[in-house]
C-alpha cells in the first residue's frame, strides 16, 4: 500500500472507532471519559481493570464494547468457589466412536473479549489462572499449550477492596492490566437520563462497528505512530520517580510508597499515548497524550504503604510530584 492509501485506510478505521464511541456513549450514559480511556487501551492491545461500586454500568459497558467490536464475548462471574479449570478449561475423557481418548475442553477464556466480572471476589489461586492467558495469549493444560484467539482482551471489573468478600489481586496480575480505570458516579443530570432510559422499553442491540480483522489492523497502526526520544525519556523518568529507594524519590514518595512501578508502566504510557494520537488523526505522539496516560498506567502498579492508607493518600495525590521530577530530569 502507498502512503496515501495507508492514511486513507487509517482515517476510515478511526471513523469507525468514532462510531463505536458514540454507540457506547448512548448505551452507557455519563461515562464519556471512561469510554475514551477504554477504547485507547483496547487499541493499544491491552487489558483493562475497571473499579467502581456496584450498579454503575461496568458490566453493561463491557458487553456493549464486545458487541461493537464484533468479537466473540464470554463472561466469567468470579466467586469464592470458582476453580482455575472453570476459567481455562480441562482435559476430559471422550468415549465417542467406541474408543476412549482424552480431549481438551476449552473454558470461557477462549474468546476475543472476556469479561472477568467482580474478579476480586475469587481466591488468589483462581485469579492467578489468568496470568499466562493475559501475558502470553495462551493457556497450558496437562503440559500442552493452547493458543487463545486474536485479538484477545480481558476487561475485568472489581469492587473497591474495602467491600466485604473481596480478595486483593496479586501484584503480578495487576501488572498485566495496561490501564486501571475508575468508574465514578455520574452527574445528577446524567443520572436523570439513565433513570428515564433504563425504565422504558429496552433498546435493540446495535450492530458491530468494527470487525476483529479491522481491530487488529488498528492495533498495528497504533504501534506505527511515532514517539519522540524526549517523550520516551519522560516516561522512563516518571517510572523511576515512583521508586522510594531511587535518587529521584521525593520525601513523600519515600514516606508513602512501598514499591514503585515496573517497566510495564512505561510501556502502557507509550502504547496508550500512541493510541490516543491515532484516534486524534496524528502520526506522532504529543506530550498531552503521555500526560493523559500517566494515572491509568500507574494507579495499580505503585504499591503504597500503610502510612499512605492512614493518611488517605492515593497514587493520584503523588502524581504531580512524579510528573515534575520527570519533566525536570528529562530536559
Amino acid at each position: 500500500m502507498t502512503e496515501t492509501s495507508i492514511k486513507s485506510e487509517a482515517m476510515r478505521l478511526v471513523a469507525r472507532v468514532d462510531e463505536l464511541r458514540a454507540t457506547l456513549n448512548r448505551q452507557v450514559l455519563g461515562q464519556e471519559a471512561l469510554v475514551d480511556d477504554l477504547l485507547v487501551a483496547i487499541l493499544a492491545g491491552g487489558h483493562v481493570l475497571l473499579e467502581g461500586l456496584p450498579g454503575l454500568g461496568k458490566t453493561l459497558l463491557v458487553r456493549a464494547l464486545g458487541s461493537g467490536l464484533g468479537l466473540q464475548n464470554a463472561r466469567i462471574q468470579f466467586t469464592p468457589d470458582l476453580m482455575p479449570a472453570d476459567i481455562t478449561g480441562t482435559t476430559v475423557v471422550d468415549e465417542s466412536g467406541g474408543k476412549r481418548s482424552f480431549r481438551f475442553q476449552p473454558g470461557p477464556i477462549f474468546a476475543g473479549l472476556v469479561l472477568a466480572d467482580e474478579i476480586n471476589r475469587a481466591t488468589p489461586k483462581t485469579q492467578s489462572a489468568m496470568l499466562e492467558a493475559m501475558q502470553e495469549g495462551s493457556v497450558t493444560i496437562a503440559g500442552e499449550s493452547h493458543r487463545l484467539p486474536e485479538p484477545f482482551h480481558v476487561v475485568a471489573t472489581q469492587n473497591p477492596i474495602e467491600l466485604e468478600g473481596t480478595f486483593p489481586l496479586p501484584e503480578a496480575q495487576l501488572d498485566r492490566f495496561l490501564f486501571k480505570l475508575e468508574v465514578r458516579m455520574p452527574s445528577t443530570e446524567a443520572m436523570a437520563r439513565i433513570l428515564g432510559e433504563t425504565t422504558g422499553a429496552p433498546a435493540e442491540a446495535p450492530p458491530p462497528c468494527l470487525t476483529a480483522a479491522e481491530l487488529r489492523q488498528l492495533q498495528r497502526l497504533a504501534r506505527d505512530v511515532l514517539c519522540g526520544s524526549h517523550l520516551l525519556r519522560l516516561c522512563a523518568e516518571t517510572v523511576a520517580a515512583t521508586h522510594p529507594d531511587g535518587d529521584r524519590a521525593t520525601e513523600r514518595t519515600r514516606r508513602f510508597v512501598r514499591y514503585g512501578a515496573s517497566a510495564r508502566a512505561g510501556q502502557a504510557m507509550v502504547l496508550g499515548a500512541k493510541s490516543r494520537a491515532l484516534l486524534a488523526g496524528r502520526a506522532a505522539v504529543a506530550q498531552d497524550d503521555i500526560e493523559a496516560c500517566l494515572l491509568p498506567a500507574l494507579r495499580h502498579r505503585v504499591l503504597l504503604g500503610y502510612e499512605a492508607e492512614a493518611a488517605d493518600i492515593g497514587v493520584d495525590d503523588l502524581l504531580d510530584e512524579w510528573r515534575t521530577t520527570a519533566a525536570r530530569r528529562a530536559k
